[in-house]
Protein backbone atom coordinates (compact mmCIF):
# COMPACT_ATOMS: atom_id res chain seq x y z
CA UNK A 1 0.00 0.00 0.00
CA UNK A 2 1.21 3.76 -0.76
CA UNK A 3 1.03 6.70 0.54
CA UNK A 4 0.51 9.86 -1.06
CA UNK A 5 1.08 13.05 0.23
CA UNK A 6 -0.03 16.57 -1.91
CA UNK A 7 0.67 19.71 -0.38
CA UNK A 8 -1.63 22.24 -2.18
CA UNK A 9 -2.49 25.69 -1.39
CA UNK A 10 -5.56 25.63 0.08
CA UNK A 11 -4.84 22.71 2.30
CA UNK A 12 -2.79 19.32 2.39
CA UNK A 13 -4.20 15.85 1.43
CA UNK A 14 -3.54 12.61 1.85
CA UNK A 15 -4.23 9.21 0.04
CA UNK A 16 -3.43 5.26 0.40
CA UNK A 17 -3.66 3.16 -2.64
CA UNK A 18 -3.44 -0.45 -3.30
CA UNK A 19 -1.22 -1.81 -6.44
CA UNK A 20 -4.75 -2.04 -8.22
CA UNK A 21 -4.96 1.66 -7.81
CA UNK A 22 -8.08 1.76 -5.93
CA UNK A 23 -8.00 4.48 -3.27
CA UNK A 24 -8.44 2.99 0.11
CA UNK A 25 -8.67 6.36 2.24
CA UNK A 26 -8.29 9.94 1.94
CA UNK A 27 -8.00 13.05 4.04
CA UNK A 28 -7.34 16.70 3.77
CA UNK A 29 -6.42 19.47 5.76
CA UNK A 30 -6.94 23.45 5.00
CA UNK A 31 -4.19 25.69 5.46
CA UNK A 32 -4.47 28.78 6.67
CA UNK A 33 -5.75 31.27 4.27
CA UNK A 34 -2.87 33.17 1.89
CA UNK A 35 -1.34 36.40 3.32
CA UNK A 36 -1.20 39.16 0.51
CA UNK A 37 0.10 42.33 2.50
CA UNK A 38 0.12 44.14 -0.75
CA UNK A 39 -1.19 43.69 -3.85
CA UNK A 40 0.29 40.64 -5.78
CA UNK A 41 2.27 39.21 -2.69
CA UNK A 42 1.37 35.60 -1.28
CA UNK A 43 2.87 34.03 1.31
CA UNK A 44 2.22 30.82 3.59
CA UNK A 45 3.85 29.50 6.81
CA UNK A 46 6.05 26.49 6.28
CA UNK A 47 5.44 25.04 9.46
CA UNK A 48 1.00 25.56 8.70
CA UNK A 49 1.86 23.11 5.73
CA UNK A 50 3.62 20.54 8.38
CA UNK A 51 0.42 21.02 10.78
CA UNK A 52 -1.67 20.05 7.86
CA UNK A 53 0.16 17.34 6.86
CA UNK A 54 0.01 15.86 9.95
CA UNK A 55 -3.50 15.52 9.96
CA UNK A 56 -4.06 14.60 6.75
CA UNK A 57 -1.23 11.53 6.85
CA UNK A 58 -3.14 10.54 10.29
CA UNK A 59 -6.67 11.08 9.31
CA UNK A 60 -5.29 8.78 5.82
CA UNK A 61 -3.52 6.20 7.54
CA UNK A 62 -6.21 5.28 10.20
CA UNK A 63 -9.06 5.46 7.51
CA UNK A 64 -6.83 2.98 5.47
CA UNK A 65 -5.55 1.15 8.72
CA UNK A 66 -3.33 -0.84 5.81
CA UNK A 67 1.33 -1.58 6.16
CA UNK A 68 2.17 1.68 4.10
CA UNK A 69 4.84 0.76 2.12
CA UNK A 70 6.44 3.66 0.57
CA UNK A 71 5.31 7.52 0.85
CA UNK A 72 5.19 9.85 -2.26
CA UNK A 73 5.09 13.77 -1.99
CA UNK A 74 3.92 16.38 -4.04
CA UNK A 75 2.36 19.95 -4.01
CA UNK A 76 2.16 23.26 -5.17
CA UNK A 77 5.31 24.26 -7.10
CA UNK A 78 7.60 27.15 -6.90
CA UNK A 79 7.15 28.15 -3.35
CA UNK A 80 10.69 29.50 -1.94
CA UNK A 81 11.40 28.20 2.09
CA UNK A 82 14.19 29.14 3.55
CA UNK A 83 15.98 27.46 6.05
CA UNK A 84 18.94 28.50 8.39
CA UNK A 85 21.72 26.06 8.76
CA UNK A 86 19.51 24.26 12.02
CA UNK A 87 16.10 24.07 9.58
CA UNK A 88 14.39 26.26 11.11
CA UNK A 89 12.30 28.59 8.74
CA UNK A 90 13.68 32.01 8.57
CA UNK A 91 10.51 34.16 7.54
CA UNK A 92 7.18 33.10 5.59
CA UNK A 93 7.16 30.86 1.82
CA UNK A 94 7.02 33.44 -0.62
CA UNK A 95 4.31 31.21 -2.89
CA UNK A 96 3.66 30.16 -6.18
CA UNK A 97 1.25 33.01 -7.24
CA UNK A 98 3.25 36.06 -5.28
CA UNK A 99 3.96 38.56 -8.56
CA UNK A 100 6.19 41.18 -6.53
CA UNK A 101 9.65 40.00 -8.13
CA UNK A 102 9.83 41.72 -11.68
CA UNK A 103 12.28 44.17 -11.08
CA UNK A 104 14.30 41.06 -10.34
CA UNK A 105 13.16 39.00 -13.34
CA UNK A 106 13.99 42.14 -14.96
CA UNK A 107 17.26 42.23 -13.38
CA UNK A 108 18.09 38.41 -14.63
CA UNK A 109 17.01 38.54 -17.91
CA UNK A 110 19.29 41.48 -18.35
CA UNK A 111 22.44 40.01 -16.80
CA UNK A 112 21.82 36.20 -18.59
CA UNK A 113 20.25 37.41 -21.52
CA UNK A 114 16.78 36.44 -22.13
CA UNK A 115 17.84 33.72 -25.44
CA UNK A 116 20.61 32.41 -23.25
CA UNK A 117 18.19 32.43 -20.04
CA UNK A 118 15.88 29.81 -21.84
CA UNK A 119 19.30 28.02 -23.13
CA UNK A 120 20.04 27.54 -20.15
CA UNK A 121 16.87 26.76 -18.30
CA UNK A 122 14.22 26.40 -20.94
CA UNK A 123 12.32 29.19 -19.38
CA UNK A 124 12.23 32.90 -19.01
CA UNK A 125 13.13 34.69 -15.78
CA UNK A 126 9.16 34.84 -13.87
CA UNK A 127 7.74 36.05 -10.74
CA UNK A 128 6.31 32.90 -10.08
CA UNK A 129 9.75 30.87 -10.16
CA UNK A 130 11.77 30.24 -6.73
CA UNK A 131 14.71 32.03 -7.81
CA UNK A 132 13.35 35.15 -8.68
CA UNK A 133 11.63 35.63 -4.47
CA UNK A 134 15.62 34.48 -3.32
CA UNK A 135 16.68 37.66 -5.28
CA UNK A 136 13.55 39.89 -3.77
CA UNK A 137 14.56 38.87 -0.22
CA UNK A 138 18.51 39.65 -0.93
CA UNK A 139 17.28 43.27 -2.08
CA UNK A 140 15.00 44.01 0.62
CA UNK A 141 15.43 41.50 3.43
CA UNK A 142 19.34 40.91 3.48
CA UNK A 143 19.25 40.07 6.80
CA UNK A 144 17.16 37.25 6.38
CA UNK A 145 19.12 36.45 2.85
CA UNK A 146 22.62 36.30 4.62
CA UNK A 147 20.90 33.60 7.44
CA UNK A 148 19.92 31.53 4.32
CA UNK A 149 21.81 27.78 3.98
CA UNK A 150 18.66 25.44 2.82
CA UNK A 151 16.16 26.51 0.08
CA UNK A 152 13.11 24.23 -0.20
CA UNK A 153 9.98 23.68 -1.86
CA UNK A 154 6.66 23.40 -0.13
CA UNK A 155 6.71 19.81 -0.46
CA UNK A 156 10.33 19.29 0.31
CA UNK A 157 9.55 21.00 3.41
CA UNK A 158 7.29 18.88 4.68
CA UNK A 159 9.39 15.52 3.43
CA UNK A 160 12.31 17.38 5.50
CA UNK A 161 10.38 17.28 8.85
CA UNK A 162 9.45 13.80 8.16
CA UNK A 163 12.92 12.58 7.09
CA UNK A 164 15.65 15.44 7.97
CA UNK A 165 16.46 14.77 4.40
CA UNK A 166 17.22 17.78 1.99
CA UNK A 167 15.98 16.38 -1.25
CA UNK A 168 14.06 17.53 -4.80
CA UNK A 169 12.53 16.09 -7.81
CA UNK A 170 13.48 16.74 -11.35
CA UNK A 171 10.23 17.62 -12.24
CA UNK A 172 9.77 20.50 -9.11
CA UNK A 173 13.35 21.92 -9.55
CA UNK A 174 12.36 22.71 -12.98
CA UNK A 175 10.19 24.76 -12.06
CA UNK A 176 13.11 26.95 -9.30
CA UNK A 177 14.58 28.65 -12.27
CA UNK A 178 18.22 27.17 -11.68
CA UNK A 179 18.00 23.78 -13.18
CA UNK A 180 19.48 23.20 -16.18
CA UNK A 181 16.56 20.97 -17.99
CA UNK A 182 17.93 19.65 -21.16
CA UNK A 183 20.42 18.14 -18.86
CA UNK A 184 18.49 17.10 -15.92
CA UNK A 185 20.99 18.93 -13.52
CA UNK A 186 21.57 22.36 -11.43
CA UNK A 187 22.38 25.02 -13.74
CA UNK A 188 25.81 26.20 -12.06
CA UNK A 189 26.08 29.04 -15.02
CA UNK A 190 22.80 30.34 -13.62
CA UNK A 191 23.47 30.28 -9.79
CA UNK A 192 26.53 32.01 -10.27
CA UNK A 193 25.46 35.05 -12.50
CA UNK A 194 22.36 34.91 -9.82
CA UNK A 195 24.69 34.96 -6.27
CA UNK A 196 23.32 31.99 -5.36
CA UNK A 197 25.42 29.80 -3.41
CA UNK A 198 25.18 26.02 -4.97
CA UNK A 199 25.53 24.48 -1.43
CA UNK A 200 21.95 26.03 -0.68
CA UNK A 201 20.71 23.38 -3.44
CA UNK A 202 18.95 20.28 -2.24
CA UNK A 203 20.15 16.67 -4.12
CA UNK A 204 18.41 15.99 -7.14
CA UNK A 205 16.82 12.81 -7.33
CA UNK A 206 14.52 11.17 -10.26
CA UNK A 207 10.44 11.76 -9.20
CA UNK A 208 10.50 7.96 -8.88
CA UNK A 209 13.47 7.37 -6.85
CA UNK A 210 13.89 6.97 -2.85
CA UNK A 211 16.10 9.77 -1.39
CA UNK A 212 14.84 9.60 1.95
CA UNK A 213 13.36 7.48 4.95
CA UNK A 214 11.02 8.87 7.75
CA UNK A 215 13.05 9.24 10.86
CA UNK A 216 11.82 9.42 13.97
CA UNK A 217 10.93 12.76 14.52
CA UNK A 218 8.87 12.23 11.59
CA UNK A 219 7.40 9.24 12.66
CA UNK A 220 6.32 10.46 16.00
CA UNK A 221 4.70 13.49 14.22
CA UNK A 222 2.62 11.40 11.54
CA UNK A 223 2.34 7.95 12.82
CA UNK A 224 4.77 6.13 9.79
CA UNK A 225 6.49 3.86 10.99
CA UNK A 226 10.46 4.45 11.44
CA UNK A 227 12.34 3.31 7.98
CA UNK A 228 9.24 3.65 5.57
CA UNK A 229 11.23 4.71 2.09
CA UNK A 230 10.19 8.31 0.75
CA UNK A 231 10.30 8.38 -3.19
CA UNK A 232 11.18 12.04 -4.47
CA UNK A 233 7.58 12.49 -6.00
CA UNK A 234 6.93 15.81 -7.91
CA UNK A 235 5.62 19.17 -8.31
CA UNK A 236 1.46 18.99 -8.48
CA UNK A 237 1.47 19.24 -12.09
CA UNK A 238 3.76 16.42 -12.81
CA UNK A 239 2.13 14.10 -9.78
CA UNK A 240 -1.15 15.22 -11.60
CA UNK A 241 0.16 13.50 -14.88
CA UNK A 242 1.35 10.85 -13.75
CA UNK A 243 -2.14 10.10 -11.53
CA UNK A 244 -3.62 10.62 -15.53
CA UNK A 245 -1.51 8.97 -17.06
CA UNK A 246 -0.66 11.78 -19.15
CA UNK A 247 3.37 10.02 -20.88
CA UNK A 248 2.89 9.88 -24.47
CA UNK A 249 2.62 12.43 -27.17
CA UNK A 250 -0.95 13.28 -27.91
CA UNK A 251 -2.67 12.79 -24.46
CA UNK A 252 -3.24 16.08 -22.59
CA UNK A 253 -4.11 17.33 -19.18
CA UNK A 254 -6.15 20.19 -18.11
CA UNK A 255 -5.83 20.44 -14.48
CA UNK A 256 -8.08 23.12 -12.52
CA UNK A 257 -7.23 23.68 -8.82
CA UNK A 258 -6.08 27.16 -7.44
CA UNK A 259 -4.35 27.96 -10.88
CA UNK A 260 -4.90 26.08 -13.69
CA UNK A 261 -2.75 24.13 -16.12
CA UNK A 262 -2.47 22.73 -19.70
CA UNK A 263 -0.03 19.61 -19.70
CA UNK A 264 1.53 17.44 -22.09
CA UNK A 265 4.38 14.92 -22.16
CA UNK A 266 7.50 14.82 -24.73
CA UNK A 267 10.44 12.72 -25.62
CA UNK A 268 12.62 15.70 -25.74
CA UNK A 269 12.85 19.32 -24.21
CA UNK A 270 10.26 21.19 -26.71
CA UNK A 271 11.03 25.06 -25.54
CA UNK A 272 9.08 28.25 -26.84
CA UNK A 273 11.58 30.52 -27.60
CA UNK A 274 9.35 33.56 -26.49
CA UNK A 275 9.08 31.36 -23.19
CA UNK A 276 4.93 31.42 -23.00
CA UNK A 277 5.05 28.04 -22.57
CA UNK A 278 7.28 26.25 -19.22
CA UNK A 279 9.47 23.19 -20.47
CA UNK A 280 10.10 20.85 -17.23
CA UNK A 281 11.40 17.76 -16.81
CA UNK A 282 8.53 14.85 -16.30
CA UNK A 283 8.07 13.17 -13.09
CA UNK A 284 8.72 10.08 -15.09
CA UNK A 285 12.52 9.50 -15.74
CA UNK A 286 13.33 10.69 -19.67
CA UNK A 287 10.73 12.69 -19.93
CA UNK A 288 9.71 16.14 -20.59
CA UNK A 289 6.63 18.12 -20.53
CA UNK A 290 5.13 21.25 -21.58
CA UNK A 291 2.52 23.01 -20.06
CA UNK A 292 0.90 26.71 -19.98
CA UNK A 293 -0.50 27.50 -16.74
CA UNK A 294 -3.36 30.47 -15.79
CA UNK A 295 -2.74 31.56 -12.42
CA UNK A 296 -5.85 32.54 -11.07
CA UNK A 297 -8.52 29.15 -12.11
CA UNK A 298 -10.15 27.68 -9.29
CA UNK A 299 -9.00 30.68 -7.63
CA UNK A 300 -11.65 32.76 -9.45
CA UNK A 301 -14.25 31.23 -8.14
CA UNK A 302 -12.94 30.75 -4.22
CA UNK A 303 -12.43 34.91 -4.96
CA UNK A 304 -15.97 35.42 -6.27
CA UNK A 305 -17.69 33.51 -3.39
CA UNK A 306 -15.66 34.57 -0.57
CA UNK A 307 -15.65 38.18 -1.47
CA UNK A 308 -19.60 38.30 -3.27
CA UNK A 309 -21.42 35.43 -1.61
CA UNK A 310 -19.37 33.91 1.25
CA UNK A 311 -22.82 32.04 3.41
CA UNK A 312 -22.88 30.18 -0.40
CA UNK A 313 -21.36 26.85 -1.26
CA UNK A 314 -19.78 26.14 -4.33
CA UNK A 315 -22.74 24.07 -5.52
CA UNK A 316 -25.24 26.35 -4.71
CA UNK A 317 -22.71 28.51 -7.30
CA UNK A 318 -22.95 26.29 -10.32
CA UNK A 319 -26.60 25.35 -9.47
CA UNK A 320 -27.24 28.94 -10.66
CA UNK A 321 -25.10 28.70 -13.05
CA UNK A 322 -26.50 25.76 -14.49
CA UNK A 323 -29.68 27.54 -15.19
CA UNK A 324 -27.31 30.35 -17.99
CA UNK A 325 -26.77 29.43 -21.29
CA UNK A 326 -23.67 28.92 -22.71
CA UNK A 327 -21.68 32.01 -23.50
CA UNK A 328 -23.37 33.58 -20.53
CA UNK A 329 -24.90 36.58 -22.73
CA UNK A 330 -22.05 38.05 -23.28
CA UNK A 331 -20.49 38.30 -19.99
CA UNK A 332 -16.62 37.59 -19.79
CA UNK A 333 -14.40 36.99 -16.99
CA UNK A 334 -10.28 37.08 -17.30
CA UNK A 335 -8.96 35.59 -14.66
CA UNK A 336 -5.79 37.55 -14.38
CA UNK A 337 -6.44 37.91 -10.12
CA UNK A 338 -2.43 36.80 -9.80
CA UNK A 339 -1.16 38.72 -13.01
CA UNK A 340 -0.73 35.96 -15.38
CA UNK A 341 1.90 33.84 -17.05
CA UNK A 342 0.64 31.92 -19.89
CA UNK A 343 0.02 33.11 -22.64
CA UNK A 344 0.94 37.04 -21.41
CA UNK A 345 3.77 36.64 -18.86
CA UNK A 346 2.37 39.69 -17.44
CA UNK A 347 2.73 40.26 -13.34
CA UNK A 348 0.62 43.13 -13.47
CA UNK A 349 -2.00 42.02 -16.08
CA UNK A 350 -5.51 42.55 -14.03
CA UNK A 351 -8.78 40.14 -13.82
CA UNK A 352 -12.09 42.09 -15.09
CA UNK A 353 -15.69 41.53 -15.83
CA UNK A 354 -16.41 42.36 -19.19
CA UNK A 355 -20.19 43.14 -20.81
CA UNK A 356 -22.28 43.63 -17.71
CA UNK A 357 -25.67 44.62 -18.31
CA UNK A 358 -28.71 45.04 -15.87
CA UNK A 359 -30.27 41.87 -17.27
CA UNK A 360 -27.04 39.64 -15.84
CA UNK A 361 -28.09 37.89 -12.56
CA UNK A 362 -25.47 35.91 -10.33
CA UNK A 363 -25.84 33.00 -12.40
CA UNK A 364 -24.70 34.78 -15.26
CA UNK A 365 -21.45 36.09 -13.21
CA UNK A 366 -20.75 32.74 -11.86
CA UNK A 367 -20.55 31.09 -15.73
CA UNK A 368 -18.89 33.54 -17.13
CA UNK A 369 -15.94 32.69 -14.30
CA UNK A 370 -16.33 29.21 -14.85
CA UNK A 371 -15.87 29.91 -18.94
CA UNK A 372 -13.33 32.41 -18.65
CA UNK A 373 -11.09 30.16 -16.78
CA UNK A 374 -11.59 27.52 -19.62
CA UNK A 375 -10.84 30.45 -22.40
CA UNK A 376 -7.80 31.22 -20.35
CA UNK A 377 -6.92 27.76 -20.51
CA UNK A 378 -7.48 27.55 -24.22
CA UNK A 379 -4.75 29.87 -24.64
CA UNK A 380 -2.48 27.30 -23.84
CA UNK A 381 -4.07 25.31 -26.58
CA UNK A 382 -3.94 27.40 -28.73
CA UNK A 383 0.26 28.03 -28.70
CA UNK A 384 0.02 23.89 -28.84
CA UNK A 385 -1.23 24.08 -32.35
CA UNK A 386 1.25 26.46 -32.85
CA UNK A 387 4.53 24.80 -31.68
CA UNK A 388 2.85 21.01 -33.42
CA UNK A 389 2.22 19.39 -30.29
CA UNK A 390 -0.25 16.99 -31.23
CA UNK A 391 -3.43 16.90 -29.15
CA UNK A 392 -5.54 13.66 -29.83
CA UNK A 393 -7.31 12.92 -26.10
CA UNK A 394 -7.58 15.55 -23.51
CA UNK A 395 -7.96 14.17 -19.74
CA UNK A 396 -9.50 16.44 -16.78
CA UNK A 397 -7.87 16.76 -13.24
CA UNK A 398 -8.70 18.71 -10.13
CA UNK A 399 -11.82 20.24 -9.44
CA UNK A 400 -12.72 21.15 -13.12
CA UNK A 401 -12.85 17.38 -13.30
CA UNK A 402 -15.67 16.63 -10.31
CA UNK A 403 -18.49 18.87 -11.71
CA UNK A 404 -20.87 17.88 -14.73
CA UNK A 405 -21.12 21.55 -15.37
CA UNK A 406 -17.24 22.59 -15.64
CA UNK A 407 -16.59 19.36 -17.46
CA UNK A 408 -18.67 20.22 -20.20
CA UNK A 409 -18.23 24.00 -20.46
CA UNK A 410 -14.09 22.53 -21.08
CA UNK A 411 -15.57 20.14 -23.65
CA UNK A 412 -17.52 23.41 -25.59
CA UNK A 413 -14.53 25.52 -25.21
CA UNK A 414 -11.78 23.33 -25.84
CA UNK A 415 -13.99 21.47 -29.01
CA UNK A 416 -13.23 18.20 -28.09
CA UNK A 417 -14.61 15.41 -25.94
CA UNK A 418 -12.98 15.23 -22.35
CA UNK A 419 -12.13 12.70 -20.34
CA UNK A 420 -12.66 12.50 -16.29
CA UNK A 421 -10.67 9.62 -14.57
CA UNK A 422 -12.33 7.08 -12.12
CA UNK A 423 -9.48 8.15 -9.14
CA UNK A 424 -9.88 12.19 -9.11
CA UNK A 425 -7.30 12.37 -6.69
CA UNK A 426 -4.81 13.92 -8.72
CA UNK A 427 -1.07 14.78 -7.53
CA UNK A 428 -1.59 12.71 -4.39
CA UNK A 429 -2.60 9.69 -6.79
CA UNK A 430 0.49 10.20 -8.57
CA UNK A 431 2.54 10.82 -5.89
CA UNK A 432 1.22 6.99 -4.22
CA UNK A 433 1.93 5.41 -7.96
CA UNK A 434 5.64 7.25 -7.58
CA UNK A 435 6.38 5.97 -4.51
CA UNK A 436 5.49 2.32 -5.29
CA UNK A 437 7.31 2.36 -8.78
CA UNK A 438 10.41 3.17 -6.13
CA UNK A 439 9.96 0.40 -4.49
CA UNK A 440 9.91 -1.93 -7.33
CA UNK A 441 5.65 -2.73 -7.16
CA UNK A 442 5.89 -1.62 -11.22
CA UNK A 443 9.06 -1.76 -13.07
CA UNK A 444 8.41 1.89 -14.64
CA UNK A 445 5.97 4.90 -14.42
CA UNK A 446 4.27 3.91 -17.53
CA UNK A 447 3.87 0.41 -16.12
CA UNK A 448 2.05 1.86 -12.95
CA UNK A 449 0.22 4.70 -14.88
CA UNK A 450 -1.24 1.16 -16.78
CA UNK A 451 -2.29 -0.82 -14.59
CA UNK A 452 -3.90 2.12 -12.59
CA UNK A 453 -5.23 4.93 -14.42
CA UNK A 454 -8.71 4.26 -16.20
CA UNK A 455 -10.99 6.85 -17.84
CA UNK A 456 -14.69 6.68 -16.21
CA UNK A 457 -16.33 8.85 -18.83
CA UNK A 458 -16.36 11.22 -21.24
CA UNK A 459 -18.29 14.31 -22.05
CA UNK A 460 -18.55 15.53 -26.02
CA UNK A 461 -18.80 19.22 -26.56
CA UNK A 462 -22.71 20.55 -27.42
CA UNK A 463 -22.04 24.18 -27.84
CA UNK A 464 -18.32 24.24 -29.30
CA UNK A 465 -19.41 26.75 -32.46
CA UNK A 466 -20.98 29.39 -30.47
CA UNK A 467 -17.61 28.96 -27.56
CA UNK A 468 -15.75 29.30 -30.53
CA UNK A 469 -16.95 32.39 -31.59
CA UNK A 470 -17.11 33.74 -27.54
CA UNK A 471 -13.19 33.04 -27.30
CA UNK A 472 -12.22 34.97 -30.61
CA UNK A 473 -13.88 37.84 -28.41
CA UNK A 474 -12.29 36.42 -25.13
CA UNK A 475 -8.73 37.28 -27.18
CA UNK A 476 -9.73 40.47 -27.68
CA UNK A 477 -9.75 42.03 -23.97
CA UNK A 478 -6.57 41.56 -22.86
CA UNK A 479 -5.08 44.01 -25.29
CA UNK A 480 -8.01 46.40 -25.05
CA UNK A 481 -7.25 46.31 -21.11
CA UNK A 482 -3.89 46.18 -20.58
CA UNK A 483 -3.06 49.74 -20.02
CA UNK A 484 -6.13 50.26 -17.42
CA UNK A 485 -5.39 49.62 -13.60
CA UNK A 486 -1.54 48.43 -13.52
CA UNK A 487 -0.61 50.20 -10.24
Amino acid sequence: MFLGIDVGTGGTRAIVINRDGTVLASHAIDHAPISSPEIGWAEQDPDDWWRAAQGAIRGALTQANVPIEAVGLTGQMHGCVMLDDSGAVLRPALIWCDQRTQPQCDWLTEKIGFDRLIELTANPALPNFTLTKLLWVRQHEPETFAKIRHVLCPKDYVRFRMTGEYAIDMQEASGTLLLDVAHRRWSEEVAEAAGIPMAWLPRLFEGPEICAHINAAGSAATGIPVGIPVAAGSGDQGAGAVGMGILKPGTVSATIGTSGVVFASTDKPTMDRLGRLHTFCHAAPGLWHVMGVTNGAGLSLRYFRDTFTPTDTYDDLLNLAENVPAGSAGLFWTPYLFGERTPHLDAKARAAFVGITASHTRGHFVRAILEGVAFSLRDTLTLFADLQIPVNEIRLGGGGARGKLWRQIQADVYGQSVGRLEAEEGGAFGAALLAGTGIGAWPTVEAACAATVRVAETTPPASAELMTAAYTEYQKIYPALKSIGRS
